[in-house]
């Protein structure tokens, strides 16, 4: 198949390491795939590009562009796309609009997050243009549930749910040695409780709510730093929260890093402090590492942490139920061993690229008549 995907930008983030991923895959399985970005082409597009996927930056401005327009419709023209795959509501949109009359085969829409307000502008557009789409895909059952049958903005006869995936094959499960490893280069005591967290320094994550659960913790006499992996606009705020908390010393930012892989083996427990939530590919990664997980019940997030199974779930913006739930994890060693087998033996049956690839592959070929479901 000729695949096209349309996403705002490649900039480094889950929605567009996901797309990168999923693009490579259905390169590796002997498609010919292509993205376009409606802005500038973004961090990952190098990678992309290593994997032998083309990627087209269209620079649109701010507001309605319709040179963008222009230029996005001689794009699908010219490769003759069997499939068109957008990602949110702002590339399925203008995507829709450029290949009116084009003679795509298929066209389906993936929503990552909740949206926006229902009544912006936004919103309105990708109601108006959803009905273009043969096949609108969830990453999790909440996302399916706010757009179905709270906002109305997607028919049930087309929606589904995909959840995220990821290069399990890639991800080791967690180990003593690796910890050890990190705790030295942090210059910590070999017996310090490590608590991760990967993902963007925004104010939607919330991990000014973590720092506070881990004053707590040290209040407690628990030995245990926190390390945040990304990096974002709320970094300056939180590095000077940690001074202010008096944990400056157990807060450890290590920016934005090429070896997540081989940071997530280090952890004891996961934590993700989210106000609201997609389906996170940062959990999927941290169940693949044997990671018992602590997260805020919002979004996809009860897709992937079973609480009690795999992890346990709290209310955001709750550091007293947070600090309990982490407080709980870190006083088990047990608990947290059998919580993260569980979490990996769920992500290697229900979490991985491959999983999610086929499915896609299978919606790209489906008979768009009668096609849709979901739950």
């Amino acid at each position: 198949m000729n695949i096209v995907h349309v996403v705002e930008n490649l900039a480094i983030g889950g929605l567009e390491r996901l797309v990168v991923s999923l693009a490579a895959w259905q390169r590796q399985r002997g498609h010919m795939v292509h993205i376009i970005c409606l802005f500038d082409a973004g961090g990952l597009a190098e990678q992309a590009r290593e994997a032998g996927i083309a990627v087209t930056a269209i620079n649109k401005q701010l507001g309605w562009d319709l040179p963008a327009l222009r230029v996005l419709r001689a794009t699908l023209r010219k490769y003759a796309f069997e499939v068109l795959h957008t990602h949110n509501a702002l590339a399925h949109y203008y995507a829709a609009a450029g290949a009116l009359g084009l003679g795509i085969g298929r066209i389906l829409n993936t929503r990552h997050g909740m949206g926006a307000a229902p009544g912006g502008r936004r919103e309105r557009l990708y109601r108006l243009t959803v009905r273009v789409a043969d096949a609108v895909v969830f990453v999790s059952r909440a996302g399916h549930a706010h757009f179905v049958h709270t906002t109305y903005a997607v028919p049930k006869s087309k929606a589904h749910v995909i959840p995220n995936g990821v290069e399990v094959a890639a991800i080791a499960e967690r180990r003593d040695e690796v910890k050890q490893n990190l705790l030295a280069e942090l210059g910590r005591p070999p017996e310090t409780l490590l608590i991760g967290s990967v993902g963007r320094l925004s104010p939607v994550k919330d991990h000014a709510t973590l720092l506070l659960a881990l004053q707590r913790l040290r209040q407690t006499g628990i030995t245990a730093d926190l390390v945040l992996v990304g990096d974002g606009i709320a970094r300056t705020s939180l590095e000077a929260q940690a001074r202010e908390l008096g944990i400056a010393d157990n807060v450890h930012f290590l920016g934005m890093r090429n070896d997540v892989h081989s940071l997530l083996p280090a952890f004891d427990v996961f934590a993700q402090t989210s106000i609201t939530e997609g389906y996170s590919l940062a959990l999927v990664e941290a169940a693949t590492a044997a990671l018992p997980i602590v997260a805020t019940c919002v979004g996809g997030n009860a897709d992937i942490v079973i609480s009690g199974v795999n992890g346990l779930l709290v209310d955001p913006k709750n550091y007293g139920a947070l600090s309990h739930a982490l407080i709980h994890l870190l006083g088990d060693r047990s608990l947290r061993l059998r919580m993260g087998q569980a979490g990996r033996k769920w992500a290697l049956t229900f979490g991985s690229l491959e999983a999610m690839g086929v499915a896609y592959e299978s919606l790209y070929q489906r008979d768009p008549v009668g096609s849709g479901g979901g739950p």
